[in-house]
C-alpha cells in the first residue's frame, strides 16, 4: 500500500475499467493524486496482460490519495456510486470479468465501516433497479498499473473507448457533483 503524506489517507476502488475511475476522480476537489492499478488477486506483480486474462484474481482499480479536511472517504463512495454500476457482478457494460468487479478496498476499519454503511444506504434508497453487488474487502498490496494506463483519458480523449465509455462517465461526475470539482 502507498502510503500517505501530509495527514492524507488513501481510498482504493474497483468500479471497471480504471481509465474511467481515474478520469474522474482526477477532478474531484481534495483528492491529490489518483494511480491506476490491480489489487485482490494471487499473481505477484501482475501485468495488465495477466489481469485482462481474468484468471489472476486482481481487479483494476484506483488508489486514490485525498486530503480528508476537503473531501471524505463517503463523499469519495458517493461519486463512486453514482459512477458506475454497482448492481453487475465482475462487470461494466461491455468490459466483463473479474477485473471489473466493483469493490472497496478499505485501509481501516473505519472505512470498512463507511464502506458498508454508504453501500447499505445507496441499496435502501433504490437508486438502482438491481440489488448492490459491491465487494468490500481488506485492501492488500497495490500493484501500479505500466504507465501507459496512467492519465489514460487525459492523454487520449478522442481514442474511442475513452470517448464511448470515459466521457459519458466523467459527463455524468460533473453534472451530479459540480460542487465538488476542481477550479
Amino acid at each position: 500500500m502507498t502510503q500517505p503524506q501530509n495527514g492524507y489517507e488513501i481510498a482504493t476502488l474497483g468500479g471497471g475499467c480504471f481509465w474511467c475511475l481515474e478520469a474522474v476522480f482526477d477532478d474531484l476537489k481534495g483528492v491529490e493524486s489518483v494511480e491506476s492499478g490491480y489489487m485482490g488477486g494471487h499473481l505477484k506483480d501482475p501485468t495488465y496482460a495477466d489481469v485482462c486474462r481474468g484468471d489472476s484474481g486482481h481487479a483494476e482499480v484506483v488508489q486514490i490519495n485525498f486530503d480528508p479536511a476537503v473531501v471524505s472517504f463517503r463523499e469519495i463512495l458517493e461519486v463512486f456510486f453514482v459512477i458506475h454500476d454497482p448492481t453487475t457482478r465482475n462487470r461494466q457494460g461491455n468490459d466483463a470479468g473479474p477485473q471489473y468487479r466493483s469493490a472497496i478496498f478499505y485501509h481501516s476499519p473505519e472505512q470498512k465501516a463507511t464502506a458498508e454503511q454508504v453501500a447499505a444506504k445507496v441499496d435502501a434508497a433504490g437508486l438502482w433497479d438491481s440489488p448492490i453487488v459491491t465487494e468490500v474487502t481488506a485492501a492488500g498490496r497495490f500493484y501500479i498499473a505500466e504507465v501507459e494506463h496512467e492519465e489514460y483519458y487525459q492523454r487520449n480523449p478522442f481514442q474511442p473507448y475513452c470517448m464511448m465509455v470515459v466521457q459519458p462517465k466523467v459527463a455524468k461526475f460533473r453534472k451530479h457533483f459540480i460542487g465538488k470539482l476542481k477550479k
